[in-house]
Protein backbone atom coordinates (compact mmCIF):
# COMPACT_ATOMS: atom_id res chain seq x y z
CA UNK A 1 0.00 0.00 0.00
CA UNK A 2 3.21 2.88 1.05
CA UNK A 3 4.67 1.94 -2.44
CA UNK A 4 1.31 2.15 -4.45
CA UNK A 5 0.84 5.36 -2.58
CA UNK A 6 3.98 6.88 -2.44
CA UNK A 7 6.37 5.04 -4.94
CA UNK A 8 9.42 2.67 -3.89
CA UNK A 9 10.51 2.37 -0.79
CA UNK A 10 14.11 3.88 -0.26
CA UNK A 11 14.01 4.62 3.31
CA UNK A 12 12.90 1.97 6.27
CA UNK A 13 13.37 2.43 9.88
CA UNK A 14 12.31 -0.47 12.11
CA UNK A 15 11.31 1.05 15.09
CA UNK A 16 9.16 -1.56 16.43
CA UNK A 17 9.76 -2.95 20.04
CA UNK A 18 8.53 -5.36 22.37
CA UNK A 19 9.42 -6.08 25.96
CA UNK A 20 8.96 -7.97 28.63
CA UNK A 21 10.10 -8.95 32.13
CA UNK A 22 10.34 -12.03 33.40
CA UNK A 23 13.02 -14.31 35.54
CA UNK A 24 14.63 -16.31 32.14
CA UNK A 25 13.79 -19.62 33.81
CA UNK A 26 10.40 -18.55 33.57
CA UNK A 27 10.29 -17.32 30.19
CA UNK A 28 8.33 -20.00 28.52
CA UNK A 29 9.06 -20.57 24.46
CA UNK A 30 6.27 -19.14 23.80
CA UNK A 31 7.04 -15.82 25.07
CA UNK A 32 10.37 -15.91 23.99
CA UNK A 33 9.31 -16.10 20.44
CA UNK A 34 7.27 -13.40 20.48
CA UNK A 35 9.62 -10.77 21.85
CA UNK A 36 11.71 -12.78 19.34
CA UNK A 37 9.15 -12.18 16.20
CA UNK A 38 8.79 -8.92 16.90
CA UNK A 39 12.23 -7.15 17.58
CA UNK A 40 13.99 -9.47 15.40
CA UNK A 41 12.33 -11.48 12.80
CA UNK A 42 10.12 -8.03 12.12
CA UNK A 43 13.39 -6.01 10.87
CA UNK A 44 14.38 -9.95 8.63
CA UNK A 45 10.71 -8.91 7.09
CA UNK A 46 10.65 -5.43 6.90
CA UNK A 47 14.00 -5.07 5.05
CA UNK A 48 13.10 -8.07 2.80
CA UNK A 49 9.92 -6.15 1.64
CA UNK A 50 11.57 -2.91 0.70
CA UNK A 51 15.13 -4.27 -0.49
CA UNK A 52 14.12 -4.43 -4.00
CA UNK A 53 13.39 -0.90 -4.29
CA UNK A 54 16.30 -0.06 -2.78
CA UNK A 55 18.23 -2.14 -5.02
CA UNK A 56 16.39 -0.85 -8.31
CA UNK A 57 17.58 2.67 -7.02
CA UNK A 58 20.96 2.04 -6.50
CA UNK A 59 20.76 4.02 -3.14
CA UNK A 60 18.70 3.66 0.40
CA UNK A 61 18.79 3.89 3.90
CA UNK A 62 17.94 1.65 7.10
CA UNK A 63 18.07 2.64 10.17
CA UNK A 64 17.00 -0.67 12.74
CA UNK A 65 16.37 0.55 16.41
CA UNK A 66 17.84 -2.02 18.97
CA UNK A 67 18.70 -0.86 22.61
CA UNK A 68 21.33 -0.23 25.20
CA UNK A 69 20.55 -3.05 27.17
CA UNK A 70 22.54 -5.02 24.14
CA UNK A 71 25.59 -3.06 25.20
CA UNK A 72 25.00 -3.70 28.77
CA UNK A 73 22.81 -6.60 29.34
CA UNK A 74 19.14 -6.05 31.52
CA UNK A 75 18.34 -9.11 34.19
CA UNK A 76 14.81 -10.11 33.43
CA UNK A 77 14.58 -9.61 29.88
CA UNK A 78 16.95 -12.15 28.46
CA UNK A 79 14.38 -12.66 24.82
CA UNK A 80 14.41 -8.83 24.80
CA UNK A 81 17.87 -8.30 24.91
CA UNK A 82 18.84 -11.53 22.43
CA UNK A 83 16.95 -9.98 19.79
CA UNK A 84 18.57 -6.28 20.23
CA UNK A 85 21.75 -7.56 20.22
CA UNK A 86 20.93 -9.59 17.05
CA UNK A 87 19.49 -6.62 15.70
CA UNK A 88 22.88 -4.95 16.18
CA UNK A 89 24.73 -7.79 14.26
CA UNK A 90 22.17 -8.07 11.74
CA UNK A 91 22.68 -4.29 10.90
CA UNK A 92 26.79 -4.76 10.68
CA UNK A 93 26.18 -7.76 8.03
CA UNK A 94 23.57 -6.20 6.29
CA UNK A 95 26.11 -3.01 5.81
CA UNK A 96 29.23 -4.93 4.52
CA UNK A 97 26.44 -7.02 1.95
CA UNK A 98 24.37 -3.67 1.14
CA UNK A 99 27.17 -0.95 0.85
CA UNK A 100 28.03 -2.05 -2.80
CA UNK A 101 24.68 -1.52 -3.63
CA UNK A 102 24.69 1.88 -2.48
CA UNK A 103 22.38 1.30 0.70
CA UNK A 104 23.88 2.37 3.98
CA UNK A 105 22.53 -0.14 6.98
CA UNK A 106 23.00 2.04 10.71
CA UNK A 107 21.32 1.12 14.11
CA UNK A 108 20.31 3.32 17.14
CA UNK A 109 20.22 1.60 20.72
CA UNK A 110 17.97 4.20 22.21
CA UNK A 111 18.70 4.47 26.41
CA UNK A 112 16.21 5.54 28.65
CA UNK A 113 13.59 7.29 26.04
CA UNK A 114 10.23 8.56 27.97
CA UNK A 115 7.73 6.87 26.30
CA UNK A 116 4.88 4.92 27.03
CA UNK A 117 6.61 1.50 27.26
CA UNK A 118 9.12 2.76 29.52
CA UNK A 119 6.67 4.34 31.75
CA UNK A 120 4.64 1.02 32.11
CA UNK A 121 7.72 -0.37 32.97
CA UNK A 122 8.49 1.79 35.77
CA UNK A 123 4.65 1.39 36.57
CA UNK A 124 5.34 -2.44 36.79
CA UNK A 125 8.75 -1.35 38.93
CA UNK A 126 10.70 -3.58 36.58
CA UNK A 127 13.06 -0.52 36.33
CA UNK A 128 15.14 -0.81 39.57
CA UNK A 129 14.01 2.50 40.79
CA UNK A 130 12.06 5.21 38.50
CA UNK A 131 12.94 6.97 36.14
CA UNK A 132 13.77 9.91 38.19
CA UNK A 133 16.56 7.70 40.52
CA UNK A 134 17.93 6.69 36.48
CA UNK A 135 17.99 10.38 35.50
CA UNK A 136 20.64 11.02 38.96
CA UNK A 137 22.78 8.37 37.04
CA UNK A 138 22.82 9.59 33.40
CA UNK A 139 25.32 11.97 32.76
CA UNK A 140 22.89 14.52 30.70
CA UNK A 141 21.20 14.19 34.12
CA UNK A 142 17.69 13.76 31.68
CA UNK A 143 15.62 11.16 30.22
CA UNK A 144 16.12 11.09 26.57
CA UNK A 145 13.22 12.09 24.24
CA UNK A 146 11.66 10.38 21.44
CA UNK A 147 12.95 13.42 19.31
CA UNK A 148 16.35 12.40 20.65
CA UNK A 149 16.43 9.01 19.10
CA UNK A 150 14.21 11.17 15.38
CA UNK A 151 17.05 13.46 15.38
CA UNK A 152 19.69 10.51 15.40
CA UNK A 153 17.27 8.74 12.73
CA UNK A 154 17.16 11.92 10.32
CA UNK A 155 20.73 12.50 10.28
CA UNK A 156 21.67 8.64 9.18
CA UNK A 157 18.95 8.78 6.47
CA UNK A 158 20.33 12.03 4.90
CA UNK A 159 22.98 13.08 2.32
CA UNK A 160 25.26 13.57 5.08
CA UNK A 161 25.46 10.67 5.97
CA UNK A 162 26.26 8.73 2.98
CA UNK A 163 29.68 7.55 3.94
CA UNK A 164 28.25 6.11 7.59
CA UNK A 165 27.25 2.26 7.46
CA UNK A 166 27.05 -0.39 10.04
CA UNK A 167 27.51 1.76 12.97
CA UNK A 168 25.91 1.59 16.15
CA UNK A 169 24.67 5.03 17.09
CA UNK A 170 24.06 5.07 20.66
CA UNK A 171 21.48 8.35 21.63
CA UNK A 172 21.71 7.31 25.81
CA UNK A 173 22.87 10.04 27.30
CA UNK A 174 26.20 9.10 27.93
CA UNK A 175 24.94 5.76 29.99
CA UNK A 176 26.55 3.57 27.84
CA UNK A 177 29.81 4.59 26.21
Amino acid sequence: AIREQLGPITILVNAAGLDGFRKFSDIDFASWSKVIDVNLNGVYHTVQAVLPDMVEARWGRIVNISSSSAHSGQPFMAHYVAAKSAVNGLTKALALELGPKGITVNAVPPGFIDTPMLRNAENQKNLGGTVEDHIKRTPVRRVGRPQDIAAACAFLISEDAGYITGQILGVNGGRNT
